[in-house]
């Protein structure tokens, strides 16, 4: 695992389709340490296993769904988290211990915001960091092109592009510092914003929605 903030680590990438790759996440600022999205990699769950295991994992949509879900959960005694639209479909891979629904504010004070539309259970994370500065963990509902550009992560036939452009835009409304995708194009799916506006961001992504 690489680490990319002091208290985030990135795991190796993977490359689910051509042109996409896709990175987990260990937010090690709490006392027991969170993962957002999945790995596959045993090597990366070996080193998690050093970084102090994992007590609860995220999924952002069910495209995270793996058999490495079930290895992680029996090794650290985790619990896994998931979209209530999407906890049958998850648990056919592993038991499921808590849904959300609505927006909510967790244990050690990050928020779930739902996202139904790139799939039904879709959902961000908005996690304050121990430096100040706030991530927000997009999943699939927001990505980058290689070029930089954002996308919005409808896929004819199998996303709802009414309710991604509902959900991209309650998005706007908040104020990261740094945007993590699941998957991404290019060499990144960690963004910094800098000087550009999120609420712009979003509005290329929403954009996107009338080209698909």
């Amino acid at each position: 695992m690489r680490q990319i903030q002091p208290d985030l680590w990135e795991t190796e990438p993977e490359f689910p389709a051509p042109g996409l790759s896709t990175h987990a996440y260990l937010w090690t600022a709490s006392s027991r340490n969170v993962l957002f999205y999945n790995t596959t990699l045993e090597q990366e769950i070996d080193a998690m296993a050093e970084l102090g295991g994992v007590a609860r994992q995220y999924l952002s949509h069910q495209d995270e769904i793996a058999p490495s879900l079930r290895t992680i959960k029996e090794r650290f005694g985790s619990t896994l988290h998931c979209g209530a639209a999407e906890e049958d479909v998850v648990a056919e891979s592993c038991p499921v211990d808590a849904v959300f629904e609505e927006r909510r504010v967790e244990l050690d004070g990050f928020e779930v915001l739902p996202t139904p539309g790139h799939t039904p259970g879709s959902a961000c994370f908005l996690v304050p960091s121990v430096h100040g500065l706030t991530y927000l963990f997009t999943g699939d509902t927001i990505l980058r092109h290689a070029d930089g550009t954002w996308f919005a992560g409808h896929i004819p036939g199998y996303s709802d592009r009414g309710a991604l452009a509902t959900s991209l835009s309650g998005l706007a409304h908040l104020t990261p510092d740094i945007v993590i995708s699941s998957g991404f194009a290019g060499d990144t799916g960690v963004t910094e914003l800098g000087e550009r506006a999120w609420a712009d961001c979003v509005e290329e992504a929403l954009r996107s929605l009338t080209e698909t």
